[in-house]
């Protein structure tokens, strides 16, 4: 795992998003928003990217984290059981690294979580 993922800048866009759009709003318009913001730092940002979820051989239904930057970096926004949540997506996506991103407070919070590889 390198630290090379870019998500301190990921959380700068976020920060820029809280600052503009104030805490309390509901998910959709910070998702939206950060992707716009990402976008215009030149991050290649995917809004609900669909990950399979696999029975042995079959797909039984979708992980969809809010964001997906660079195919390398999930990013969700707070709510129940964030961290576990965090950690199958990053285990279905095969990613690595996620960044939890809570908009509802007057300050934002955020969490980076590291999923290191197993081989």
């Amino acid at each position: 795992m390198t630290f090379e993922d870019n998500s301190f800048e990921m959380i700068r866009c976020a920060i820029q998003v809280h600052r503009i759009l104030g805490p309390g709003l509901r998910e959709k318009p910070y998702e939206n928003a950060l992707v716009i913001e990402l976008r215009r730092k030149g991050f290649n940002a995917t809004p609900q990217k669909a990950y399979p979820t696999r029975y042995l051989d079959h797909v039984v239904g979708d992980c969809i984290p809010d964001v997906t930057v660079n195919d390398q970096v999930l990013i969700d926004t707070i709510g129940e059981n964030e961290i576990a949540q965090m950690l199958n997506y990053l285990r279905i996506s095969s990613l690595e690294v996620g960044l939890i991103i809570n908009f509802k407070n007057a300050r934002i919070e955020t969490k980076r979580v590291v999923q290191t590889r197993r081989d």
